[in-house]
């Protein structure tokens, strides 16, 4: 890590990010930074206490001459996506983030850099530890496994929060204001098939589809970037189509939150078909490049040979296999007709492993209105029982309605403007926040979400800006000084 990062202004709240960003933390495997953060709020001599899933409270009191104002929730979750390029040689589970300054950005060598959601912790830590920043009383609640199930705010209690006003700090463009956003839903397909030894004279290739840019599945959904596992069933059935191949194995994507950047498949083909194979796929690849070379610029498809023989599928499977794909849902599936520009409904099909006989495919639905998220969800589901998959679906939440005549979101827009001299964008978003969830306990919180500029989250992309974060914090600072009164 470059020394330069806890130079940075403000340096209180950089320096937690990078002593934060020391700790691995990967979504489900939040054990370290559980601690982490119990011994932060217990060196403070701060009320810290853990709940039963894991999710960390701490309490601070107002700060001299701040006690006449109501207590303020500041939330954020510890744990971040694991995400890295496949030429990097990294350990989530073992190692720190590798950041580094790049003018006015801060990104990380090769891997997802945790800014979602770490300057959100970070800036709590450092109001919990300043004893220098005026605050109103303090109900800092820190959430595990936001980004693989939210199951932290799933499992947290009524009764434990105070405060009327909670700020979630998970936002990524430092000009809005989110009131509102989707709610998700876990789609997941599995079952077995019968696989069997190559016929004679074959030979075995490995298909690779790669460089792609990826993203995140909610926040950039709309953005219409290339889906690994779509463009890798696109080749498979042509090459198919064109030369019977059979196919031994697949496996794309990674993570349900993550638009899927990587896919590669073991196939065989015939020995007679094996030269116009390699120039088939150097067509198929121009074809996708011209496709998609304003959102993925590097795409490449590329063929390596294999020596070992591999079981591959049977062909009927197969078939039923790749024309499942092929009418799975991904992408946008609906705009809202009320809030311009929202996607209302989407699908990111996540994940595609089929190997040795059994298959799993990964899709997170999401969706502002509920009832067309099921919708989806229910479509999905059809798709893939057509081919004899058992489909479950799991860790629905909800989604966060807005309530634009809040006091908090009156307050702050109109600092924002008093700020900046410009209004600020108050909307919804198609991403999963927790606040939808933390309102089915805390059904009377005022909530608003705000951050600073995040560009490229859950990819080995991801970066913030400085001067952004320099800009948020101010902002953030004088919304403290502004909380109402009791």
């Amino acid at each position: 890590m470059s020394i330069s990062i806890r130079d940075l202004e403000p340096k209180a709240m950089w320096n937690h990010f990078a002593d934060l960003n020391a700790v691995p933390r990967p979504s489900k495997k939040e054990e370290r930074v559980i601690e982490f953060m119990m011994q932060f709020g217990n060196n403070l001599s701060l009320e810290t206490y853990k709940d039963e899933v894991g999710n960390v409270i701490i309490k601070k009191p107002a700060s001299k001459g701040m006690e006449h104002k109501q207590t303020v929730v500041l939330q954020s979750h510890l744990d971040m996506v694991h995400q890295k390029n496949g030429s990097t040689n990294f350990d989530f589970n073992e190692q720190g983030i590798e950041m580094f300054v790049d003018g006015d950005w801060v990104k990380a060598n090769g891997t997802t850099l945790g800014a979602d959601n770490g300057i959100g912790v970070a800036s709590i830590m450092t109001i919990l530890s300043t004893t220098t920043i005026p605050h109103p009383a303090i109900e800092a609640l820190f959430t595990i496994d936001e980004e693989t199930g939210m199951t932290g705010a799933l499992n947290l209690q009524g009764g434990l929060l105070n405060g009327k006003i909670l700020l979630n700090l998970d936002t990524e463009d430092d000009n809005e204001l989110t009131i509102g956003c989707a709610g998700g839903i876990d789609v997941t397909a599995t079952g077995s098939y019968t696989h069997e030894a190559p016929p004679p004279n074959t030979v075995a290739y490995t298909i690779f589809v790669k460089g792609l840019t990826g993203g995140h599945s909610g926040m950039d959904i709309y953005k219409g970037r290339g889906n690994a596992n779509k463009l890798m069933n696109r080749v498979l059935l042509a090459a198919f189509e064109k030369f019977g191949i059979q196919i031994a194995s697949i496996d794309g994507g990674s993570l349900r939150n993550a638009i899927p950047r990587e896919s590669f498949a073991n196939i065989i083909i015939t020995e007679s078909n094996e030269a116009e194979l390699e120039p088939f796929i150097k067509v198929l690849e121009q074809e996708l490049k011209a496709e998609y070379k304003s959102t993925d610029a590097n795409l490449a498809i590329t063929l390596e040979k294999r020596e070992e023989k591999i079981r591959v599928m049977q062909k009927g499977f197969q078939i039923k296999l790749m024309k499942s794909l092929y009418a799975c849902a991904n992408g946008v599936y609906r705009m809202s007709a009320d809030i311009e520009h929202l996607v209302q409904t989407s699908n990111n099909l996540a994940r595609v492993l089929a190997k040795d006989g059994e298959y799993s495919i990964q899709c997170l639905t999401r969706g502002s209105v509920d009832s067309e998220k099921m919708d989806l969800a229910n479509s999905l589901k059809c798709t893939f029982e057509l081919i004899g998959a058992k489909v479950d679906f799991k860790g629905s939440y909800p989604g966060w309605a807005p309530k634009p005549e809040a006091a908090i979101v009156k307050t702050m827009s109109n600092l924002y403007k008093e700020m900046y001299h410009e209004e600020a964008l108050v909307s919804a978003c198609h991403a999963g926040l927790e606040c939808g969830i933390l309102g089915t306990n805390y059904p009377e919180m005022e909530m608003v979400s705000f951050g600073p500029n995040i560009r490229g989250a859950h990819s080995p992309d991801e970066k913030v800006q400085i001067s952004s974060v320099q800009k948020y914090w101010n902002f953030f600072m004088e919304t403290l000084n502004r909380i109402p009164n009791n």
